[in-house]
């Protein structure tokens, strides 16, 4: 599950509790519930009020509704204040990914963990480049996440020889990420560096090197793929909210996936559109939405 949007209006909230619930009551359950980010309608923007209210809602629906283990990824609209330049609020300690660390009760803005035969490495994939610009980050790792990275995925790949899946909020790998604009303007594709890892030959690298890396799970550009590039699949899930609580976003309406992981390294995947009642146009703006990029 992947890119929630949630915020308090009753529109969003349904949507996710009813997301949930499909899920749940599916005649071969899931395990565990992945979520690789933007729990949250839009905090880059909005102040700290604004920005407490949307996680409210999302864990208030995540208490009632859930009853599965959930791991949580960052994503870029987690990420309160970094779209502001107001530097008072630069020196709360839930400015940028505290708050979200907070609010998802996490051990940190990246991490991994062992699960029913697997590594799992949880990825924070959004960089800030300046304070108050549009946007405000990139897709990457910092080089403090990276050298930790690599030293864990060689931990994983020599001490147990587990197979291991990559969860991150932007793609490492996308095909999606080119149409989420008129990215050919130019005459030439160009893959934003706000869709897509920017240091993704840097990952080809470690993938080539550590075959035991076999799947990689994100959200963000609101459409299902699934790809394969050197034995390592990427799957992008799609988004609950679909077209932000509007219906279907490029052909996608409101999903989640289905993923399988199995114990000889292979794994597959199904897109899931779920029973919901949007009602189009008519969502409650109540402070500015902020880019989407």
């Amino acid at each position: 599950m992947t890119d929630f949007h949630v915020r308090p209006d009753g529109i969003s909230t349904d949507g996710m509790a009813r997301a949930l619930r499909h899920a749940q009551s599916q005649a071969d359950p899931p395990n565990v519930i992945f979520n690789t980010g933007d729990s949250i309608w839009e905090s880059l923007g909005a102040d700290r009020y604004q920005t407490e209210q949307q996680w409210d809602s999302f864990n208030s629906i995540l208490a009632s509704e859930s009853r599965l283990p959930i791991v949580h990824a960052i994503g870029n609209h987690d990420i309160w204040g970094w779209g502001r330049s107001d530097a008072g609020m630069m020196n709360d300690p839930m400015y940028g990914k505290g708050m979200a660390i907070q609010k998802l009760g996490l051990p940190n803005r990246y991490y991994s963990f062992d699960f029913a035969g697997w590594h799992f490495i949880v990825l924070d994939s959004q960089q800030l480049t300046s304070p108050g610009a549009s946007p405000p980050f990139m897709g990457m790792l910092d080089d403090e996440q990276y050298q930790w990275f690599v030293a864990d995925v060689n931990a994983a790949a020599t001490s147990t020889n587990a197979y291991i899946c990559i969860l991150s909020h932007m793609p490492i790998l996308s095909v999606g990420g080119f149409f989420f604009g008129q990215n050919e303007a130019s005459g030439n594709w160009v893959m934003p560096s706000t869709m897509m890892h920017l240091d993704a030959r840097r990952f080809r690298d470690i993938f080539v090197q550590y075959p035991q890396i076999r799947l990689c799970l994100s959200g963000h550009i609101h459409q299902y793929e699934s790809l394969e590039y050197l034995g390592v699949r990427h799957v992008s899930g799609g988004a609950i909210c679909g077209n932000w609580w509007q219906g279907t976003f490029l052909d996608f309406p409101p999903a989640y996936v289905m993923v399988n992981l199995y114990d000889d390294g292979s794994s597959d995947s199904e897109f899931v559109s779920y029973e919901h009642n949007l009602s189009v146009g008519k969502a409650i703006r109540y402070f500015m939405m902020g880019s989407f990029q």
